[in-house]
């Protein structure tokens, strides 16, 4: 080797792989800085043991719970650092956040149970505050938008919901009247629950907006004999839907439309709406309430289950609205309230349904995970870590934030519906 080669060879290993380190070793220990530097003003009940791309480990907290977790990738750790609501899911879903201790729920209660709806980092309030502001674009939910919406989520494989509702796909909050009652058992509960709010009475025409599977559509034409007209955007719900009405023999009261709800023209005696109201986005509130009004006949009933936050206004959150609820909202009650007080209806009872549904959320996910391959066969990997997310971030949000269920009964008379509520319970009993 001559000295021309020797020096090039010198320059090669000495100056080649020490540029690159320079650059990375800054920005490694600036997202390093801003993550430990939050985790460290937030997580005060429980351990987190955090593992670093660089296998640096720093703890968080003291404690019970405990979980460990690895953030393996300079990437995730800087989007998890500059926006945690949107990049946790995210590397979760891509193998880059690994929960080596405990499991992606524990991790999300830890740190959720800690934080809350908590905003005081300048970093989470500066998105929260940008979500606020594009709020109205990305609830602009038109017929034809809301149509996209609802089939992102709701007409995957039909197999899917299968593995983890309960044997009628009630796909919302049930009603759990003790700790050992079932997810069936809660489900049916949540049936009786609106049924009896409804006042119904046999020969009555029913409306029920987001009627799903058609669970809640053939339950109360069964007990309590009326017909029903249930309205869905999602093709393979109606499918469905048609199906198991056709095979429990119940085609003579009960119908499905793939339809909007705001292009029905018939008139009821009761409107329902079972976790519908979530997906019509805050510019629409008004024209939703109009609409329960003018199909509702004078002495009609309508009630309203619906997600809601116990808080003020807030704005989507950045994951569930890009991968699971595109066009989705959780409203706070000061915001429900005008619409349908310009809508011309009353509100004659307000339900505040509280730990009922993550305890809903509990059983989906158990069921979820214990049918995990299942699930992997018809999707793959990545789709079931997506979904291990999202029941496992939906239940810890419910039980440790503002996130709530609201049930309103409206009217357009104050003397359609008793002056006490003594008649729910009796009603429940019967049915």
């Amino acid at each position: 080797m001559n000295d021309s080669t020797k020096l090039k060879h010198l320059d090669a290993t000495l100056v080649a792989p020490v540029a690159p380190a320079k650059r990375a070793r800054p920005r490694f220990n600036l997202w390093k800085h801003f993550l430990t530097g939050f985790l460290n003003r937030s997580i005060k009940a429980g351990t987190l043991d955090l593992t670093f791309p660089d296998a640096s480990r720093v703890r968080f907290g003291s404690g019970q719970p405990y979980v460990a977790a690895t953030i393996t990738s300079l990437r995730s750790l800087r989007r998890i650092a500059l926006n945690p609501d949107l990049a946790v899911g995210e590397a979760y879903m891509d193998g880059t956040l690994r929960v080596d201790s405990g499991d992606i729920y524990g991790f999300l209660d830890l740190v959720l149970g800690n934080l809350g709806d908590d905003t005081n980092s300048p970093l989470r309030r500066a998105w929260f505050s940008f979500r606020r502001l594009i709020r109205p674009l990305t609830l602009f939910n038109p017929a034809r938008r809301s149509q996209r919406n609802v089939a992102h989520h709701y007409d995957l494989t039909d197999q899917l919901y299968e593995l983890f509702l309960d044997a009628d796909r009630q796909y919302s909050c049930a009603y759990f009247a003790t700790p050992e009652d079932t997810l069936d058992q809660a489900q049916t509960q949540k049936k009786r629950h609106i049924a009896a709010k409804l006042l119904l009475e046999p020969g009555q025409r029913v409306l029920d907006i987001g009627s799903g599977w058609g669970g809640m559509a053939r339950f109360l034409a069964r007990e309590a004999d009326v017909s029903v007209t249930g309205l869905t955007l999602s093709g393979e719900q109606l499918a469905y839907a048609r199906t198991e009405t056709a095979r429990a023999g119940q085609d003579d009261k009960v119908t499905f439309h793939l339809r909007d709800y705001r292009h029905e023209t018939a008139r009821y005696d009761r409107v329902v709406s079972v976790g519908m109201f979530e997906h019509v986005g805050t510019p629409h509130y008004h024209t939703y309430f109009n609409k329960v009004a003018e199909r509702l006949t004078d002495d009609g009933v309508a009630l309203i289950h619906t997600i809601g936050n116990s808080g003020p206004p807030g704005a989507p959150g950045a994951w569930i609205k890009k991968y699971i609820f595109p066009g989705g909202y959780v409203p706070s009650m000061s915001e429900v309230l005008p619409a349908i007080e310009k809508s011309g209806l009353i509100v004659t009872d307000v339900e505040v349904l509280r730990l009922h549904y993550a305890e809903t959320l509990r059983a989906w996910r158990q069921r979820f995970l214990a049918n995990r391959d299942q699930v992997a066969a018809l999707h793959d990997d990545r789709f079931c870590r997506m979904w291990e997310f999202y029941l496992a971030a939906c239940e810890a949000a419910f039980r440790h934030t503002g996130l709530v269920v609201f049930q309103f009964q409206l009217a357009k008379r104050k003397t359609t519906v008793p002056l006490t509520r003594d008649y729910i319970g009796d009603a429940q009993a019967n049915l």
